[in-house]
């Protein structure tokens, strides 16, 4: 199998099919993903940045804690002189699916989002995912390319290869 990088450029977003929470993007070579840029709410930076620690801290004691989002990478960015919360997250899902897991992992787990300390998030965000989406979809800018090195990859997939490269190094080890 051969894997040749790729790229992809996004339609502009009044060309796209529709979905429950409005415009599907389409999955491109990196996967799916989206990225959130606002306001942050007077003197919450510390928040955001103590949530993140938080989070952090969550994911030593259960690695898997954000599994069910199919994650491959988050970044969450401060900037502004910490008035502007920049959050991206590329994951195997689409924008849909994610919503709704991410809403129902914060539910299930007990735990609130950095979300809450930017200007606008809903505060029923919980019991309301449209609310949720709502914030997330006018806050997020869509990007217009998107490459990926290892096109159309799943995070599981990687896993999975990762494993096996293991497995045969350690028994490539055995036979030494």
């Amino acid at each position: 199998m051969e894997i040749k990088p790729q790229a992809a450029v996004i339609p502009e977003i009044d060309q796209l099919e529709q979905g429950k929470y409005g415009p599907v993007f389409p999955k491109t070579p990196a996967c799916y993903g989206f990225t959130i840029v606002a306001k942050v709410k007077p003197g919450r930076a510390a928040a955001i940045r103590a949530y993140g620690n938080t989070l952090a801290e969550a994911l030593k004691g259960d690695p898997c804690l954000l599994a069910p989002l199919k994650l491959h990478y988050l970044r969450w960015v401060l900037f502004d002189d910490d008035t502007r919360f920049m959050y991206q997250g590329i994951f195997d899902t689409d924008f849909d699916k994610y919503t709704e897991d991410a809403i129902a992992l914060f539910g299930k787990a007990g735990v609130n989002t950095a979300f809450e300390n930017l200007e606008g998030f809903p505060e029923d965000w919980r019991t309301n995912p449209e609310a949720f989406v709502r914030f997330v979809r006018e806050h997020h800018c869509p990007s217009f390319i998107e490459y990926g090195e290892y096109p159309y990859v799943s995070a599981d997939e990687i896993k999975k290869a990762l494993r096996i490269k293991d497995a045969l190094s350690e028994m490539l080890d055995q036979l030494q």
